[in-house]
């Protein structure tokens, strides 16, 4: 059985590692980004290697046009793979993983509004519409055949829980992604489609690139109760269990993937 999955922001960094995984576990992928597709290949190509079909579908996020261009390329996208009768070409797992950083962290007393909404935008409100728009997809394709299955995974942060007054505007927006997640899991749970947030810790990607010497020297006094940085195959290996099913009564959770970090401890 043909099983797709969309990732946004898949080209890299914690969304690259997701893709890994999944395609790992022949899950054919549409990643999504903003970039040309061209400025891409080579991680497209290191999936396409791994024996999966790949698709490309550029847009951003956190607009009204990239959103409906995402959602427009993966529709054909899945409309290539699957049979002609299927109502509803759509994804079998949306992972919202797309996310920005302020540009610049401020603290609290001096955030602007502009990048209060650069964030929010992509980080809350984006997510919130590409959701829904997936979503609406998904419950026509489950009336239209028992037999399809569907999940949604939203990568949040620790930033949910934790505070950072020098980048609120992340927090806040993390925060509400994880209220959009039990928003979403209770309004799908009949239809059969669970949801799920994944809350990562420090990862080592290029978002955190700019704060390495910061952290190296926090995860060697104890922030961490795993001494280590996290990873992107450490959250892609969740991301692919929730994929299987392994998890099937447990919509609406949080699985943490931060190395004990939030653990309150004396």
């Amino acid at each position: 059985m043909t099983k797709i999955a969309l990732i946004t922001g898949g080209s890299r960094g914690i969304g690259f590692g997701i893709a890994q995984a999944l395609a790992a576990e022949k899950w054919d992928l549409v990643i999504n980004g903003v970039r040309e597709e061209s400025a891409v290949a080579e991680p497209l190509a290191q999936l396409r290697a791994q024996g999966v079909r790949v698709g490309y579908a550029r847009g951003d996020v956190g607009s009204t046009e990239g959103r409906a261009a995402i959602l427009a390329a993966t529709r054909a996208f899945c409309r290539s793979l699957l049979p002609g009768d299927q109502i509803t070409p759509t994804v079998n797992l949306l992972v919202n993983n797309a996310g920005v950083a302020p540009k610049v962290r401020a603290d609290l007393l001096e955030t602007s509004e502009e990048s209060y909404d650069y964030v929010v935008n992509t980080n809350l409100r984006g997510v919130f519409f590409l959701t829904q728009a997936f979503a609406r997809d998904m419950v026509a394709a489950k009336k239209a055949d028992a037999a399809f299955r569907a999940a949604i995974v939203n990568i949040t942060s620790i930033s949910a829980t934790v505070v950072s007054i020098n980048r609120g505007e992340y927090c806040i927006a993390k925060a509400g992604l994880s209220m959009l997640s039990q928003l979403f899991a209770t309004r799908l749970g009949s239809d059969g489609i669970p949801v799920y947030e994944v809350r990562p810790g420090v990862i080592k990607t290029d978002m955190t690139a700019g704060v390495t010497e910061k952290y190296d020297r926090l995860i060697a006094g104890g922030l961490n109760v795993q001494p280590r940085w996290g990873l992107p195959e450490d959250v892609g290996r969740v991301v692919a269990a929730l994929a299987r099913g392994d998890f099937p009564f447990s919509t609406g959770q949080v699985v943490m993937v931060d190395g004990g970090l939030t653990i309150p401890r004396l």
